[in-house]
């Protein structure tokens, strides 16, 4: 099963490619799709959904996994990280296929185990997890590596629940004892 990770970005939006094969996650692309900064900016959306479309063809991804919006440090910043997004989720979904879209602690505590970790840590995680002997390049495709990666851990808990809850006939609750919520 093939998994494609989307950093969105206005300047640079990321994409990773990531291959489960039996428990093992392995590496298979990533990259960055840059927009030139005095370009339109309808001009750059359309070239970062020509970029992901591009991607999608060349590695035929079973699903997709996006970093879902979370605060910008102005409401023009997150205005265009949503026209980004949305881009992305549009070429996802002219392709036909399921995406999920996770949250920027949820990818972190996917990947390193703590919610708050910071990107030199989730770039070291990247790493070790697909024995990456250089850090990829750009930093954005690194962050999107991680997003395919949190999407295969969360759809094996997922499936994990599924089983619990099934044997057990009700839905099961866990709570994370550290931030004292319930999952």
């Amino acid at each position: 099963m093939k998994i494609l990770g989307i950093d969105p970005g206005t300047v640079t939006s990321g994409f990773g490619v990531v291959e489960v094969v039996g428990h093992e996650i392995r590496y298979v692309d990533c990259g960055g799709i840059c927009t030139p900064s005095g370009m339109d900016f309808p001009k750059r959306l359309k070239l970062i959904y020509e970029g992901l479309t591009g991607v999608i063809e060349r590695h035929r991804p079973d699903a997709v996994a996006v970093e879902s919006v979370f605060f910008a440090k102005n409401v023009q910043s997150a205005l265009k990280l949503g026209h980004a997004r949305g881009v992305a989720l549009l070429a996802v979904i002219n392709a036909g296929l399921p995406v999920s879209e996770y949250s920027p602690t949820e990818i972190k505590q996917a990947v390193v185990g703590f919610g708050l970790a910071d990107k030199e840590q989730v770039l070291r995680m990247v790493m070790a997890l697909l024995s990456l002997r250089e850090a990829p390049r750009p930093l954005d495709a690194s962050d999107a590596l991680a997003i395919a990666i949190c999407h295969i851990h969360s759809a094996k808990m997922k499936k994990t629940m599924s089983r619990v809850e099934a044997a057990a006939g009700k839905p099961v609750v866990v709570k994370d004892i550290r931030n004292r919520q319930k999952i």
